[in-house]
């Protein structure tokens, strides 16, 4: 607990975190390139991002591009945070927001693509809606994404793979859907950069295929 409250402590001071009661959390709507990156570059979002890893990952490998993780818990935002910092990475930002209230930070069509990567699959059936692929956040992320955009998503759940690809080819209808359930033995592979995120890599060690689709909005 007191590691936590150190790192809560040290997330106050971080520029490349946004939280609330930050001055710039309130103002950042529809601003994130001219207040934040200061430059005009496409922007990424990851949801869940977690320790962000992926969203440090993609940063590294695209400097062209702004990202931006996203995760409620601030502990592991300290995380990410941390590793863009030691690597001098400027084209990469941490959000501490729940998923529900991203329309909130993101104006329509301010987000040129997103990421998730291995969500929490909430296997039971009365948690459906909790599903960050439950038909009410597909229709926020097109909401705040511009035409056209690709969604990315990765995971080691079949039965959540299984549940969105149901969702996206009978309640919401998209383009262009790509999908594997053997990534590391698929084309798309090349995609990824060999970034993988914490949960990638113990599941994938314990034998478990990693799935992915692509679409766009």
């Amino acid at each position: 607990m007191r590691k936590k409250l150190k790192r809560f402590n040290e997330n106050l001071n971080r520029d490349n975190i946004i939280q609330s009661g930050k001055p710039l959390y309130d103002d950042i709507k529809g601003n994130w390139r001219s207040k934040y990156f200061k430059n005009d570059n496409p922007i990424t979002i990851e949801l869940g991002c977690g320790d962000g890893e992926y969203s440090v990952g993609l940063a590294a490998n695209n400097p062209e591009r702004n990202y931006i993780g996203i995760d409620i818990k601030g502990d592991r935002l300290y995380q990410g945070s941390t590793q863009a910092i030691d690597q001098n990475l400027n084209n990469v930002a941490f959000l501490r927001t729940q998923i529900l209230l991203i329309g909130d930070l993101f104006e329509d069509d301010e987000v040129d693509e997103i990421w998730l990567t291995f969500p929490d699959p909430r296997p039971k059936d009365r948690d459906e809606k909790r599903r960050l692929t439950f038909l009410r956040f597909l229709n926020l992320y097109k909401k705040i994404s511009k035409p056209d955009s690709w969604f990315k998503f990765k995971t080691d759940s079949t039965s959540l793979f299984d549940y969105t690809l149901e969702v996206l080819q009978v309640q919401f209808k998209v383009k262009n859907l790509e999908f594997t359930y053997d990534l590391y033995n698929s084309a798309l592979l090349a995609e990824h950069k060999g970034i993988q995120t914490k949960y990638e890599k113990i599941w994938s060690a314990k034998g478990e295929r990693i799935k992915y689709l692509k679409f766009q909005f």
